[in-house]
């Protein structure tokens, strides 16, 4: 009887230590020697950064070719204005920067926005044409400043005008192509009073 009691003792320990050896967790070292579970190897954010990635990817060449022009023309109409607002020797030139630095600024915002959600990196800085214009404006003062100034913003928005109209109506990401249209109204109204000011200088 003894016996017997001792032997069902020795079977209970032994199902006992076989079942707890069962119960591991299914765990990897990262490159650190840290010991992971699976639930502490899925990162937050990686689901959200892939369908980042997954935005950007979707972009078209005229997607990007856009955003990117547009992105370098707007900071170099901030930049013309806030020179306007400085060197302009007329009081209309002075309007005229102030009003393309501010409305400017706004759909850079816009821009950047949709960058962010879209995944896109902008340019943060001017191509070698643009630069020179901001130079060669930069040299010029008075009567002199006026004149160049009115000219670059009724050439400057002309061009805008037909890559906007271009991307309203032909561009595959829809948010970029809502910005296009909905920008539009505004460097209309840029032309027209660009047109006015030039006028009014010969």
């Amino acid at each position: 009887m003894k016996n017997s009691i001792l032997t069902l003792f020795a079977v209970a320990t032994l199902v006992a230590c076989n079942k707890k050896e069962t119960q591991t967790t299914d765990t990897s070292t990262d490159s650190s020697g840290t010991v992971m579970t699976d639930d502490t190897m899925k990162t937050p954010g990686d689901s959200t950064m892939a369908t980042t990635n997954a935005n950007a990817a979707t972009l078209n060449d005229q997607d990007k070719k856009f955003a990117d022009a547009a992105a370098m023309g707007g900071m170099m109409e901030v930049m013309l204005g806030d020179l306007a607002k400085t060197n302009g020797s007329a009081a209309s030139v002075k309007s005229l920067g102030a009003m393309m630095s501010k409305d400017h600024g706004k759909a850079n915002d816009e821009l950047k926005a949709w960058a962010s959600s879209a995944g896109y990196m902008l340019p943060t800085s001017l191509d070698a044409e643009k630069q020179k214009m901001v130079d060669d404006l930069k040299a010029k003062k008075g009567a002199d400043f006026d004149r160049m100034y009115a000219d670059a913003m009724v050439t400057d928005h002309q061009k805008d005008i037909a890559e906007f109209k271009k991307q309203a109506s032909s561009g595959m990401d829809a948010s970029l192509k809502g910005f296009a249209d909905k920008t539009l109204p505004t460097l209309e109204h840029h032309l027209m009073e660009a047109e006015k000011v030039k006028a009014s200088m010969k």
